[in-house]
């Protein structure tokens, strides 16, 4: 059985480490962790690990966050993986920092990496791990936090955070979204 684990983030050394790219360092943390190596691909960097009998795609799309959504239908179409076996990582500044939420489903909450996914997937229907990287910005100053880098406090917390949301992804793709809710949704 296969997985697409889709981490969201912006290409170029300028993203890097900004908190709108959370997406890319979890699913860094989560090929690194099982030994495996990204390469460039059409649309995108892709990694194939296995977790127990399964095998994950791992996607880091090339095409700017806005623009998620062609990476992901691409991958999906050429490894053949039904949209239920999707699990797309994302930032969230609805939650505090270091919150990890799964979903089976839901609206894009202003995030357009997830807007046009759902744009070009014709659906809400697939999973996604929302990571909490907080809000703490003056009105009119989101995007200027989300592309900004995390502060040295939050850098200290991050890798039992990042360790958590690899058992999440693992949990998913093992024992299914249900059950992976029910074991980690609330238990931060």
């Amino acid at each position: 059985m296969k997985y697409l684990i889709v981490g969201l983030g912006n290409i170029g050394s300028e993203y890097w480490g900004t908190r709108h790219n959370i997406g890319f360092r979890v699913v860094n943390k989560l090929v690194e962790a099982a030994g495996g190596q990204f390469t460039e691909q059409r649309y995108g960097a892709t990694a194939r690990i296995r977790v127990k009998n399964k095998e994950l795609v791992v996607l880091k799309p090339n095409t700017f966050m806005n623009l998620s959504g062609n990476a992901v239908r691409y991958w999906l179409q050429k490894e053949n993986i039904p949209v239920e076996h999707l699990l797309v990582v994302v930032d969230d500044i609805a939650l505090p920092f270091g919150t990890l939420r799964l979903k089976p489903k839901g609206s894009d909450a202003g995030h357009n990496g997830l807007k046009n996914i759902q744009q070009i997937l014709a659906t809400q229907d697939y999973c996604r791990l929302r990571f909490g990287i907080g809000n703490q910005f003056p009105r009119g100053g989101q995007v200027d936090y989300v592309l900004g880098l995390f502060d040295p406090e939050e850098l200290s917390a991050m890798p039992p955070v990042l360790d958590r949301a690899i058992e999440i992804v693992k949990s998913f793709c093992l024992a299914g979204v249900q059950l992976t809710m029910n074991q980690y949704n609330n238990k931060d």
